[in-house]
């Protein structure tokens, strides 16, 4: 049996590379005073379809579940926050600054970078109007990529504002009704033939292509940019008027992330969306809003291409492998006083194993060392004392039994003892 098209196993070693994205991920969120929350896998299909037309059921894993009810796994978490901002923003103090790490799922032809599941941090900001919070929020981005060891010369932050276009497409006497056609139009603009996109432009060709052959200019992209610098990472950036993100439901400030040598797709995208809560709650409730989604598909094929990244990323997971303490029983019968020490080691959290059956000692320090463990302890012939062997300095002591809990963070070089 074979798992299905587009979906992974996730045996040890990958589970360890999702645990590892996740970590990080989570932490740059924090630190920006982002707090996590979810929703569920599954949604009405409805809900997609009121977000993006019926045209998205094609893309999507939808049944009739038992209830009799149209249901689909969810393959963004937008039209669940804006579900969920809708029925409990009165419970919370704005602006929102919430985050979320989720599977998604897209019934869509399998690609490189592109599989039918994936896992995707979201970061969103609700109920803050001010271009302040479009600029932390591309910070954000930019410090989610460094915290992987990712730098300016690996990956680009490609900026554009939906304002300018519509209100080039204003000046040029073309009706809202067909802003949509056009902004499309451009998106895709760099994807495909320049006389193709002609012949969708029109009349219009010459002019919007003579503002992306010389670059738009916006008030308020340079204000993003001037802000990124006094952070120091205005080399992350780049104002570029091709991206303006197909997705219609957006506002402003856009921006896509992706890798400088240009191996692979998207790695984040996002931008501002202040009406969408409010067309997605039937108005009941209207907040501005804005916010990003990265992949770990695209993501962790960066990484394993990138050396830096990756070595930070192998030197991570070689740690989090590590076992602290391998229990060596050369004496069955001290097998029960070994383990109950066991017990005692992993209440004050380290991390421990020891054989389940009785085993010869060479073995028993093999598999120690292939554990990656710091230290053995040794019950045998001296007990009732322990022989201690700290492993990379092939250094051995004896230590009194009832020593061991005060005594043992020595051995494993951390500062003082832990609980």
């Amino acid at each position: 049996m074979q798992s299905l098209p587009g979906f992974r196993d996730f045996l040890p070693d990958d589970c360890a590379v999702r645990n590892y994205v996740f970590r990080r991920w989570r932490e740059v969120a924090r630190r920006y005073g982002f707090v996590e929350w979810d929703g569920p896998v599954i949604e009405p299909t409805d809900l997609y379809r009121k977000k993006s037309g019926a045209e998205i059921v094609d893309q999507l894993f939808n049944f009739t579940d038992k209830g009799d009810r149209e249901v689909a796994l969810r393959p963004e978490l937008t039209p669940t926050l804006a579900r969920v901002v809708a029925t409990h923003e009165r419970e919370f103090r704005k602006p929102l600054k919430w985050f979320s790490i989720g599977q998604f799922f897209r019934y869509e032809k399998q690609q490189r970078g592109r599989l039918r599941e994936h896992f995707q941090l979201n970061c969103d900001i609700v109920g803050e109007a001010d271009i302040t919070a479009d600029i932390e929020l591309v910070a954000l981005c930019i410090d989610n990529l460094r915290a992987f060891g990712l730098a300016e010369g690996d990956f680009i932050v490609r900026m554009s504002d939906r304002e300018f276009w519509t209100d080039f497409l204003r000046d040029n006497k073309v009706g809202p009704e067909r802003w949509d056609e056009f902004l499309q139009t451009i998106d895709k603009s760099g994807r495909e033939p320049r006389a193709k996109t002609a012949e969708k432009l029109g009349k219009l060709a010459d002019s919007i292509f003579a503002v992306l052959d010389r670059g738009g200019e916006s008030e308020r992209l340079g204000r993003v940019v001037d802000a990124l610098r006094m952070r120091g990472l205005a080399d992350f950036v780049d104002v570029d008027v091709r991206i303006v993100r197909g997705l219609a439901y957006y506002t402003g400030i856009v921006f896509e992330v992706f890798d400088r040598a240009g191996r692979f797709r998207a790695i984040a995208g996002g931008g501002r969306y202040d009406n969408l809560i409010a067309q997605l709650s039937d108005g009941a409730v209207s907040l501005p809003a804005l916010g990003f989604a990265m992949g770990d598909v695209v993501l962790g094929e960066l990484i394993a291409e990138t050396p830096m990244a990756r070595q930070q990323m192998n030197e991570a997971l070689a740690a989090g492998h590590r076992i602290d303490i391998y229990i060596v029983i050369a004496k069955e019968e001290r097998r029960v006083d070994a383990l109950a020490d066991v017990q005692k080691l992993r209440d004050r959290h380290h991390r421990v194993t020891y054989p389940f059956t009785p085993t010869k000692v060479g073995k028993q320090f093999q598999a120690a060392e292939d554990s990656g463990a710091m230290i053995t302890i040794l019950y045998g012939d001296e007990w009732p004392q322990l022989r201690v062997k700290e492993l990379a300095k092939r250094k051995e002591t004896l230590l009194a039994r009832e020593e061991l809990l005060d005594n043992v963070w020595r051995f494993l070089g951390f500062s003082g003892p832990t609980r």
